[in-house]
């Protein structure tokens, strides 16, 4: 009941023209396949805060709207569609491979992971916020999946980074914390080199199966 419960709510906030819940996998088990079109949250590893937004803007920096680690699993700000960039001939439903550049659009704003030269308000690195919309995307929304280990198609129970494509920096999250607005929530920001703290796993979510080719 839980999970057609959550795949009715997600149906209603998708907005696909060819979603229909009964085609969708729980996120019951490991190695499940990603696809686009697929709605998920994304864990950070270490600290097992999921990748969060909501809108409020920054007070500094671009403004924008932020993004930030959220410590509780059951919000609904926390879920993004995974999305192909514009141009190529990528579908719904199609597996996705280690290298390949993606977009991230919050599922309830419409807007997309974004990252610029812009500082991160508490640590000073590269400010991660959200952006645009549902027609509105550009290079700052791209970001390079990078499966950890010898892995080749992205799976729940993958390892993985993004990197972002016009920076370089790493997604990445740590315990520096907000005290105020956004209390409790963690800095969300953009670091180039690779470290531990920009590790992130597929997490709760309504996965597409994978279309077969005719």
């Amino acid at each position: 009941m839980a999970f057609f419960a959550l795949a009715i709510f997600l149906f209603l906030g998708l907005n696909m023209d060819d979603w229909s819940p009964s085609s969708a996998t729980a996120a019951s088990s490991e190695g499940v396949e990603i696809t686009y079109g697929t709605t998920l949250k994304l864990m950070h590893e270490r600290t097992k805060f999921r990748l969060h937004s909501h809108d409020v803007p920054y007070g500094s920096g671009s403004g924008q709207q932020s993004v930030t680690g959220f410590p509780n699993v059951d919000d609904s700000n926390s879920y993004w569609i995974v999305r192909p960039v514009p141009g190529t001939s990528a579908k719904q439903g199609d597996t996705i491979t280690t290298g390949t550049i993606i977009r991230l659009q919050h599922m309830r704003t419409r807007k997309w992971l974004h990252s610029h030269l812009h500082a991160s308000p508490i640590s000073g690195n590269l400010e991660v916020s959200c952006f645009g919309g549902e027609h509105d995307s550009d290079t700052g929304d791209y970001w390079r999946l990078m499966i950890e280990g010898s892995g080749k198609t992205w799976k729940q129970d993958q390892r993985v980074r993004l990197q972002h494509v016009d920076t370089g920096g790493y997604l990445h999250s740590h315990d520096k914390k907000y005290q105020r607005i956004a209390g409790g929530q963690q800095e969300v920001c953009g670091i180039r080199e690779k470290r531990a703290d920009n590790v992130w796993l597929a997490a709760e979510g309504v996965y597409l199966p994978v279309t077969e080719s005719k």
